[in-house]
């Protein structure tokens, strides 16, 4: 049914809420039986792209613009012959093109940057992993929002993935203003996200960009946790 105009997404000049209501699918340059979801790019001035792949059986994805990193949402998918499933994830240098392809049909987070090199750091080396298996660790000391790590903590990446579960109830101690941007996809749950001036209420399949210096506090509601995949540029 048609919501006569209404939506929850909005895009100010340092934020952007993209709700699934919204989306729009279109193939990407090399993609075969796929489709992107294009949630921010640099056209909307964002210094990253971001997108979810919706692959059909046999669909994949073409070459990346810099660095990849795909974070597996649905279904399996095979990278250079490793078979990923949801919640695990591979990190692929620039200039390096592996096969990416849906052994059925599958969803994928995917985030492409430049990679901006440091003096003295060396270059970083593709890897895969499994989110189940990284370590949790309570945010600031509070055991109900639990942070893991999906990058290694080591300078020659220029850039941060995490997930963030929060228990019903959960929020950030604080309203945080940084340089860094980030790119957020609610994976469950959902609660309210101040961004600047403006209060969002958010759920699992939202998408949001955070311009550097944009105001940003979330807090986890309903009965369930809340999650979401952010990434960040770091390290630079």
């Amino acid at each position: 049914m048609y919501q006569l105009g209404s939506t929850r997404s909005s895009y100010q000049r340092d934020h952007l809420l993209l709700t699934p209501d919204t989306f729009v699918r279109a193939p990407l340059p090399g993609m075969r039986r796929a489709n992107a979801i294009v949630h921010v790019s640099p056209a909307a001035g964002a210094r990253f792209t971001q997108y979810t792949a919706e692959f059909e059986a046999g669909g994949s994805l073409g070459p990346a613009s810099g660095q990849r990193f795909l974070y597996v949402l649905q279904g399996d998918i095979r990278v250079d012959g490793k078979l990923l499933g949801p919640d695990e994830y591979a990190y692929f240098p620039e200039g390096h093109r592996p096969v990416i392809e849906a052994t059925d049909p599958a969803r994928a987070c995917v985030i492409e940057k430049p990679y901006i090199e440091c003096e003295g750091v060396r270059l970083p080396s593709g890897f895969v992993g499994d989110e189940r298996q990284v370590e949790a660790k309570p945010l600031g000391g509070d055991c109900d929002l639990q942070v893991r790590a999906l990058i290694p903590d080591h300078p020659s990446f220029d850039f941060a993935v995490n997930t963030m579960t929060y228990q019903p109830g959960a929020a950030l101690s604080m309203v945080e203003m940084h340089v860094m941007e980030h790119g957020l996809l609610m994976l469950a749950g959902g609660g309210i996200y101040r961004l600047g001036d403006h209060w969002y209420p958010v759920t699992a399949g939202d998408f949001i960009w955070m311009a550097p210096w944009c105001p940003q506090w979330f807090g986890a509601l309903g009965k369930t946790p809340a999650k979401y995949l952010i990434y960040k540029d770091w390290n630079r």
